[in-house]
């Protein structure tokens, strides 16, 4: 264990350093502390975007899913990776276009004043609750890691977020996560390879799976399978290619990096949807006994499955890095809502709320405010884990599906549809997200799994078909009700009552009109590369220490290729960093 502690360590030592080094890029102005002045690099970009959808949940919830019910959770994670090939083809670069600094700024653009106050106040709320259970999924990996108290380490884990975020904006949130891709990348192969070799290879993980490895246990109708996968592409595509979450493309420095940028995201996604859950495939055959080792989490004991593979199958000290694979992966879901959340209240609340009393601020004020609320969105956070926590009867996956597909779609499906549909009266985005959270009530409380079984006249639902039948139920009347009423809407548009008839038309042409760098960007794009180069190959060599921890000898063969690999990156970034060496 005390190998673990210096790795862990060691790790957030790193984070500290990403935080100091781009301090000084972020202390420029809002639009650098919010979304980096739009001067960041596609693999930069690229890499938030994915570490965006990765939080600490997918090597708990996500991992307990995979240990149960086998292949079916891959689906929610291809479904991400279609998202993004779809932003690649169409959103990426379209939201970089806007030309905004963070995404209610565009809403405004597009829907106008009223709804940019309404949608900011909504996805703020939101933001804490999702961050909250980002959080909540580390609290419980780590604390069983650990033996410690949940709640401390729900405080202590939010207060190290809390940091890097409050420190250096955007660009510090945007840095980690490349480093922190690594990270992930490097641990899940290597678990991936292990895990392989532990039962046989690929053949023998499929057949000697305790269950149908595609359909899983409890799981009669391979047509609801397929339904659910179709239903996650819709679902996964408003969730991820919407005016909100555009803000992880307006940090690319042009149109071309936003496109790149999604792409990397998509291969990313892709390949690692099914690496990351080849060590709880191989558990269900290893190790089937693994959710009685944390028995004490509840319902969420087969979330630490991750653990108990680390711990039994790879050599020592790679649960430290595995902790920092986590702490990684739910700082960059954490620390993006924040610097989001920051923007979003600054630029279209309290700064509208002063200019209506006629009181102008610099840029400076503004600057120090945003940091202000960093401070106070992650406390709100923290408070919000700790709450997540007490709901002990729910598992972290349904818990993160409920969330997402009742209160999350609603609110969002105007924020996809409002780019294609564009006469739209000034009331029909938040009618919209009214009528769309009655519908999420009425397919739970009335238009329940049971009650459609009875409706078709099948049996009764077992349990893991009744949560992939409610998934399909609210996602479709979602698509048919609540996006068909917003579409709608444009019967009702009187363009002679439109105020706000000019700014959408510019948006409309913005949207279309590429972003071409300026000559100031060759000197940003050297800092990156310099500063990235470092900061990677500083973790390389960290890697690559831990070959002095005891271990067999393809243990440390597992660290030195790892640390190699890490170390190559960053030779060629801080080779690229020449100027005479100008690499897009």
């Amino acid at each position: 264990m005390f190998y673990d502690y210096a790795v862990i360590a060691g790790y957030f030592l790193l984070v500290v350093g990403i935080g100091f080094t781009f301090k000084k890029m972020a202390a420029k102005s809002t639009s650098d502390y919010f979304r980096g002045g739009g001067r960041m690099l596609w693999w930069m970009v690229g890499s938030t975007a994915f570490m965006s959808q990765f939080s600490a949940w997918t090597f708990t919830g996500a991992a307990g899913k995979a240990f149960t019910d086998g292949f079916a959770v891959s689906l929610v994670f291809f479904a991400n990776t279609f998202a993004y090939f779809c932003g690649w083809a169409y959103f990426s670069y379209r939201f970089r276009q806007m030309r905004v600094d963070t995404p209610t700024e565009g809403i405004k653009r597009r829907f106008g004043s009223q709804n940019e106050l309404f949608f900011s106040c909504a996805l703020i709320v939101f933001s804490f609750l999702n961050a909250g259970i980002w959080l909540n999924a580390l609290g419980v990996f780590t604390s069983a890691v650990f033996e410690a108290d949940i709640n401390v380490t729900i405080i202590v884990t939010g207060l190290a977020v809390l940091f890097i975020s409050v420190l250096s904006g955007a660009w510090g949130v945007v840095a980690s996560d490349f480093v922190q891709t690594l990270v992930v990348a490097v641990v899940s192969i290597a678990c991936a390879i292990v895990a392989l070799v532990m039962v046989g290879g690929p053949v023998e993980l499929v057949t000697q799976f305790p269950s149908d490895f595609i359909m899983g246990p409890d799981m009669n109708y391979g047509l609801l399978l397929v339904g659910t996968f179709v239903f996650f592409l819709a679902k996964q595509m408003i969730t991820i290619m919407n005016l909100n979450d555009s803000f992880r493309f307006l940090n690319a420095k042009d149109s071309e990096n936003a496109r790149k940028a999604s792409l990397l995201a998509m291969v990313l996604m892709g390949i690692g949807s099914i690496i990351w859950f080849i060590p709880p495939w191989a558990s269900a055959i290893l190790y089937p006994d693994a959710a009685l080792a944390y028995a004490d989490l509840g319902n969420k004991a087969s979330d630490a499955v991750y653990l108990v593979f680390a711990r039994n199958a790879m050599p020592i000290g790679t649960v430290g890095l595995l902790l920092a694979a986590l702490f990684a992966a739910s700082m960059s879901s954490m620390d993006s809502a924040l610097n989001k959340n920051s923007g979003i209240f600054i630029r279209s609340i309290y700064q509208p709320f002063l200019a209506k009393r006629n009181k102008i601020v610099d840029d400076a004020h503004l600057l120090r405010m945003g940091k202000i609320l960093s401070f106070i969105s992650g406390l709100l956070v923290i408070v919000m884990a700790l709450f997540f926590k007490s709901l002990k009867e729910l598992s972290l996956f349904d818990l993160m599906m409920s969330f997402s597909v009742m209160i999350q779609v609603p609110i969002l499906i105007p924020l996809i549809f409002g780019l294609f549909i564009k006469k739209t009266p000034s009331w029909a985005p938040w009618v919209t997200v009214v009528i769309g959270l009655f519908v999420s009530w009425f397919v739970m409380n009335v238009l329940t799994p049971d009650v459609f079984s009875r409706f078709i006249g099948i049996p009764e639902f077992t349990s893991r078909e009744a949560t992939d039948m409610n998934l399909i139920l609210t996602i479709g009347a979602h698509l048919i009700i609540t996006a068909g009423f917003f579409c709608l809407t444009a019967l009702f548009y009187k363009e002679e009552k439109d105020q706000y008839k000019a700014q959408t038309d510019e948006f409309f042409k913005d949207l279309v009109t590429p972003v071409i760098a300026d000559d100031e960007q060759d000197d940003y794009d050297l800092q990156q590369r310099n500063k990235l180069g470092s900061m990677v190959m500083y973790m390389g060599y960290g890697i690559f220490f831990m070959t002095l921890i005891p271990n067999p000898w393809w243990g440390r063969l597992i660290f030195v290729c790892c640390a190699l690999i890490i170390l190559s990156i960053g030779f060629l970034l801080k080779k690229s960093a020449s100027p005479k060496q100008i690499i897009v």
